[in-house]
């Protein structure tokens, strides 16, 4: 077993790393927002952007190679490209706030982000601003953490249905967590199409995804029907996990890269050219790692974690904007 179960008072959550802190600012009538996660003292951070059709800010600068060890949040934005300019906002937040890379007098606050493609949901015309990444980080708590069509899931679609915000967690012994969030927007579908059963049941943590209905058999997968025209929209699963080990800044990279699995591991298919998928990792840095082979099983864990939020993103969604939700498909 790779982790333990988890401990009473816990919200399994990205939150239950401690010194993380999530916030969401959702515009319910556009159907777009924004999701901030904030390590309270900064973090090490690492980045893989692993999808075709990416819109990211400040991810060069995670390179291990470069000069800045630590970041101050990230942002994940709902309004394509144009969503990138939340993360100025969350920038004044921080300003304000005195955090950021100093600069003589000054302090530069570094912010990463990534945007999901939600323009076809909602309006087309109104897409997150400064303002609402200001708002978003005004919001900022230590959980619980709010899922479904909230942030940067308001205008998420997934395989088809209406996808959404979701997170999890899991604590290794040792005292290491790991924790993730995930905007569900992804081409795939988390779910077998014929018998309506999750891909990823199988990492259910004592009956989190609370389905009613025992498990059921996976059909073959079809390889024609999800590359049709009709189905191809543009998507991207973005999303960040995040850890109170402490990495270098190559180590949380690696973490970043191997967490990517999990989108593989819930998503079928998973990874596409219509997918913008990144993903952050954020290390607090509380406690120390043995080396390769703990490194090695916290990647693994972030894996799973990231399946598991993606898949809460969708079942907590409800159905808006002309997308069904998974829910009122199937029983559960």
């Amino acid at each position: 077993m790779l982790g333990l179960p988890m401990k009473p008072g816990r919200f399994n959550a990205i939150t239950d790393v401690p010194g993380i802190q999530v916030g969401h600012y959702t515009d319910l009538e556009h159907l777009t927002g924004v999701t901030v996660i904030y390590p309270e003292n900064g973090a090490v951070a690492g980045v893989d952007v692993r999808g075709s059709a990416p819109g990211t800010r400040e991810t060069d600068l995670l390179n291990p190679v470069n000069l800045v060890e630590r970041v101050q949040a990230v942002v994940l934005s709902g309004g394509s490209a144009y969503g990138l300019e939340a993360a100025s906002g969350v920038m004044r937040w921080l300003e304000e706030q005195g955090q950021g890379f100093p600069v003589g007098p000054a302090v530069v606050p570094i912010v990463p982000a990534a945007v999901i493609f939600d323009l076809l949901v909602g309006s087309a015309a109104v897409r997150p601003n400064a303002q609402y990444g200001y708002r978003a980080a005004q919001n900022l708590k230590g959980g619980p953490v709010e899922q479904g069509v909230v942030g940067v899931g308001t205008g998420a679609r997934n395989g088809g249905l209406k996808g959404g915000v979701g997170t999890a967690s899991l604590e290794l012994p040792g005292g290491v967590v790991v924790g993730a969030i995930v905007a569900a927007n992804a081409l795939g579908r988390i779910h077998d199409p014929i018998t309506g059963e999750l891909y990823a049941r199988f990492l259910e943590q004592q009956g989190e995804f609370r389905l009613k209905h025992p498990p059921r058999r996976l059909s073959a997968p079809d390889y024609t029907e999800v590359f049709t025209d009709t189905f191809v929209r543009s998507n991207t699963v973005i999303g960040c996990v995040a850890t109170n080990a402490r990495l270098s800044k190559a180590q949380a990279q690696k973490v970043a890269q191997m967490a990517h699995d999990g989108i593989a591991r819930a998503v079928f298919p998973a990874h596409t050219m219509f997918d913008g998928d990144v993903i952050f990792c954020l290390a607090t840095g509380e406690v120390e790692i043995a080396g390769p082979a703990e490194l090695s099983r916290i990647g693994a864990v972030a894996a799973d974690v990231f399946a598991r939020a993606l898949v809460h993103g969708v079942l907590h969604a409800h159905s808006v904007g002309g997308l069904v939700a998974y829910r009122d498909l199937y029983d559960c």
